[in-house]
């Protein structure tokens, strides 16, 4: 069966904010740090997975007996991240969404490497987004419909060397036919002035960042 929507849960930032976003028919995957996170909060990860180098024998125990499967790696032998590793496996299944929950945190390479992924989804036509209490991160080619939320920023950023053909509708700082080069902080910090908003582009890969201090 293929599932609708897999959450993954990861080892950067995470609380009880997280949970919120769950619904009942959610595949849970938890990767290291954030399947245990999962199981201390009284929920069953479908797959655990990862070389579980930040917890405790006795947590990975116990990660073990409250999972549907646990998926080791070797913390040497490996090419990826645990974080790409879940990624990967979510975008195996064909879901026609991924969310990724702890994806942010105070290591900036793995979170900016974790932002990369979505271009991975987003090849193979998966709906995904990166999401923490203050952010909700997707990548666009095409056009993407924003609704008025508690993220109170809407910000653009190029993941490709330029976006050109970039229309914002129902922005406070509209666009018609713009460009962003990579490199640029224009599209930082703009505000929804309706309930929802349109993001249009005609070439290159477009970050969509909506968030809150």
């Amino acid at each position: 069966m293929i599932p609708k929507r897999i959450v993954i849960f990861t080892g950067g930032r995470l609380g009880p904010w997280a949970l919120d976003f769950l619904t009942p028919d959610d595949l849970l995957i938890g990767a290291d740090a954030g399947a245990l996170f999962l199981v201390e909060h009284g929920l069953k990860p479908h797959i655990a997975l990862g070389d579980f180098d930040s917890v405790t024998p006795a947590q990975l125990a116990y990660i073990r007996e409250n999972s549907g499967e646990t998926h080791d790696y070797d913390p040497i032998d490996k090419d990826y991240t645990d974080t790409e590793l879940a990624w990967r496996l979510a975008l195996s299944k064909k879901p026609q969404q991924i969310v990724m929950l702890g994806a942010l945190g105070t290591r900036f390479d793995h979170s900016l490497a974790n932002v990369h992924l979505l271009r991975m989804a987003q090849q193979q036509g998966i709906a995904a987004s990166i999401v923490d209490e203050h952010n909700c991160i997707q990548l666009t080619t095409d056009q993407t419909k924003l609704f008025n939320s508690s993220y109170t920023y809407v910000s653009l950023l190029p993941l490709s060397e330029i976006v050109t053909g970039i229309t914002l509708t129902g922005f406070q700082y509209p666009l018609q036919e713009a460009s962003l080069e990579i490199g640029q902080s224009l599209g930082i910090s703009n505000k929804l002035l309706l309930e929802d908003g349109q993001i249009t582009i005609k070439q290159g890969m477009l970050l969509v960042i909506q968030s809150r201090d």
